[in-house]
């Protein structure tokens, strides 16, 4: 999508880190912006910091019935939505599966793939009627391979959004509309402080990244590349092949195996 065509970007945790970096890249660009975020202190902040184009909404992802209200606010202030990022989620719980409290698990699935669904239902119908506008899904390195124990129950949800944003691709690309997966690595944000305010469990888990040279004003420049590119996939940090590509040769191998035993 031609950024400099459209007019009004939605960006779900967009108070913090990388849905900041975004929001201020569409900032750059022209675009009037809806912040939406479950943290009404630093929301009321963020937006006071920025130009009258921006406007804030307090949004808890899980809340259906909150979508349809912040969508019509949105849209009642600065007109249709053509950019829909739904970027807000929680860290891992650093638990492995047979130690895992199931409130936990529950917790990070509906914040970090159901409010990305519920984003998807609140817009998408609109946009494909509209034949215009872009869908941008954070999912994660983590939605790509699931590598690194105590990440099991985030790996989980970032793959559904995975699966979720490549089909809605191909649903909404005979309209008109483009869709990315946004597949950040490791990026310095304040992520565990917000899993923490709305209740989530923190622990270090095996594999924790060193301090990333990747900062989320870079992600946001690298996603508004991405719609503007109309990019099937946003990776944020080289060599993130090396560590997917075992996943991928044991699909390769395995559909080898059964064509050579057909």
């Amino acid at each position: 999508m031609d950024l400099s065509e459209a007019r009004h970007a939605f960006v779900t945790g967009g108070a913090s880190g990388i849905g900041l970096g975004i929001v201020d890249a569409m900032v750059r660009r022209g675009l009037r912006v809806t912040v939406a975020d479950i943290d009404a202190e630093t929301l009321a902040r963020v937006v006071a910091e920025r130009w009258e184009g921006v406007r804030g909404v307090v949004l808890d992802t899980r809340d259906r019935d909150g979508w349809a209200r912040a969508k019509a606010e949105a849209e009642s202030a600065f007109g249709p939505v053509d950019v829909l990022v739904n970027n807000a989620g929680i860290a891992p719980n650093g638990r492995e599966f047979a130690d895992m409290d199931p409130e936990s698990f529950d917790r990070i699935v509906a914040i970090n793939l159901g409010g990305v669904a519920n984003g998807v239902f609140a817009f998408a119908a609109d946009m494909r009627a509209r034949g215009r506008g872009h869908v941008v899904n954070t999912s994660s390195q983590a939605g790509l391979t699931a590598s690194v124990p105590g990440v099991g129950a985030y790996a989980t949800a970032k793959f559904g959004v995975t699966a979720l944003t490549e089909a809605l691709r191909q649903e909404m690309a005979p309209h008109g509309v483009g869709v990315s997966l946004l597949c950040p690595g490791y990026v310095a944000t304040n992520l565990a402080e917000t899993t923490r305010k709305i209740g989530g469990e923190i622990r270090q888990y095996a594999g924790s990244m060193p301090p990333s040279t990747i900062t989320p004003d870079d992600v946001g420049e690298m996603v508004a590349a991405g719609i503007a590119a109309d990019e099937p996939v946003i990776v944020t940090h080289t060599r993130v092949w090396r560590s997917v590509e075992p996943r991928f040769t044991a699909i390769r191998e395995a559909c080898e195996r059964r064509d050579a035993a057909a």
